[in-house]
C-alpha cells in the first residue's frame, strides 16, 4: 500500500507539473479556448465557407434563371417572314395571323412592327434604316397555352402551305441548350462544394493531430490514468465544433451580404449596360428562400463535419497510443 501511494502522489506531482493544475484550482481544457493555430483554422473554415456559399448561391441563382427562361420561352413562338420576289410582306403577315388565330392552343399573335425591328438591328446597321429598301425578314410574335400547346407540325405544315417563305421556330433547340447549361452548371457548383467539404476535412484532421501533439503529454496521462477517450475525444469535438461553427457563421454572412449588395446595386443601376448584362444572366440577383436555405444548412453542416471530423481524429490517435504503449512497456 506503501508503495502504491508514493507511486500516486509521483503521477499527481507529474500531472502538477506538466498541466500547471492544482487541487484547489479550477481544471483548465484539455484544448487551450484561444491560440494561433484555432483563430488561424476558423479562419481557413470562414473563407472555404464563404466560397462555398458563393458556390451554392451561384447555382441557385443560374438554376432558378434556367428555368424562369425555359417558362418564358415554353411560352412563346415565332414565325420568320423572308422577304422574296413577289411577296407581299403585310399580306403574308396578315395570313400567318389568320392561320394562328385559327389554330388551338395559340392565345394571340404579334408582328414585330418597324420601330422594333430597327432596335434589333441597330447594333449592326445602325439608326435611320428604311426598311422598305432593306432585304429584312419580318417576324410574328405567337403567344402559346403552355397547359395545352398547339401542334406544331400540323401549325408548321399549314404556314408552309399558305405562306412559303415563313419559317416557324418553336425554340425547342434552345430549351434542349438551355437546359443542358442549366444541368452542367450545377453539376460543376457540386463538384465544387464536394471539393471544399474534402479540403476543410482534411484541414480539420491536420488541426486535430496539431493540437493532439501539443498536449500529447496531457492527452497520454490523462488516457493511463484512466481518463475515457470518449471524454478527451468529446473535449476536442467541443472545442473544434465553437471553431466550426463560428468560422461557418462568419463565411456564410459573408456571401449572403455580398450577394444582399449585389442585387441592390442591380436595382439601382437598371438603366446601365453592365446591370442589364447582369440582370439578363442572373435576374434580379436575387437567390431565394431555396439559397439562404441552402446556406443555413451548410453552415450548420461545416460545423457539425468539423466536431465530428476531430472527434473520430482523436479516437484514431488514442486506439495508436493504446497499440504502441504494450511495445513500448
Amino acid at each position: 500500500m506503501t508503495d502504491l501511494a508514493e507511486r500516486w502522489l509521483d503521477l499527481r506531482e507529474f500531472v502538477e507539473r506538466t498541466t500547471g493544475i492544482t487541487r484547489r484550482e479550477r481544471p483548465a481544457p484539455i484544448v487551450p479556448p484561444a491560440n494561433v493555430a484555432g483563430r488561424a483554422l476558423m479562419t481557413v473554415i470562414a473563407i472555404m465557407t464563404f466560397l462555398a456559399s458563393l458556390t451554392v448561391g451561384a447555382v441557385t441563382l443560374v438554376s432558378d434563371t434556367a428555368a424562369q427562361w425555359q417558362s418564358d420561352i415554353s411560352r412563346e413562338i415565332t414565325v420568320q417572314v423572308m422577304p422574296d420576289d413577289g411577296v407581299d410582306m403585310a399580306a403574308a403577315l396578315r395570313t400567318v395571323q389568320t392561320i394562328a388565330g385559327e389554330t388551338p392552343g395559340i392565345t394571340g399573335t404579334s408582328v414585330l412592327d418597324d420601330a422594333a425591328t430597327g432596335r434589333l438591328l441597330q447594333p449592326w446597321l445602325g439608326t435611320g434604316l428604311d426598311l422598305d429598301e432593306l432585304p429584312v425578314p419580318r417576324l410574328v410574335i405567337i403567344a402559346i397555352d403552355a397547359d395545352a400547346p398547339p401542334d406544331f407540325a400540323a401549325f408548321a405544315a399549314r404556314l408552309n402551305e399558305a405562306v412559303p417563305s415563313a419559317a416557324l421556330d418553336d425554340h425547342r433547340a434552345w430549351v434542349s441548350r438551355l437546359v443542358t447549361m442549366a444541368r452542367a452548371m450545377v453539376i460543376a457548383g457540386l463538384a465544387v462544394l464536394t471539393l471544399v467539404l474534402v479540403a476543410t476535412v482534411l484541414t480539420v484532421i491536420f488541426a486535430t493531430r496539431g493540437a493532439m501533439a501539443g498536449n500529447r503529454q496531457i492527452i497520454e496521462v490523462l488516457h493511463f490514468v484512466g481518463a475515457r477517450s470518449a471524454f478527451i475525444a468529446g473535449e476536442f469535438q467541443g472545442h473544434f465544433l465553437r471553431l466550426g461553427l463560428f468560422g461557418a457563421l462568419g463565411g456564410g454572412v459573408a456571401a449572403l451580404f455580398l450577394f444582399a449588395l449585389m442585387g441592390l446595386w442591380t436595382r439601382s443601376n437598371q438603366a446601365t449596360p453592365e446591370a442589364d448584362q447582369i440582370s439578363a444572366l442572373f435576374g434580379s440577383f436575387a437567390i431565394g428562400w431555396t439559397g439562404y436555405v441552402g446556406v443555413v444548412v451548410l453552415i450548420a453542416t461545416i460545423g457539425g463535419l468539423t466536431a465530428f471530423t476531430s472527434r473520430i481524429t482523436v479516437m484514431r490517435q488514442l486506439a495508436a497510443i493504446d497499440m504502441i504503449s504494450p511495445v513500448e512497456g
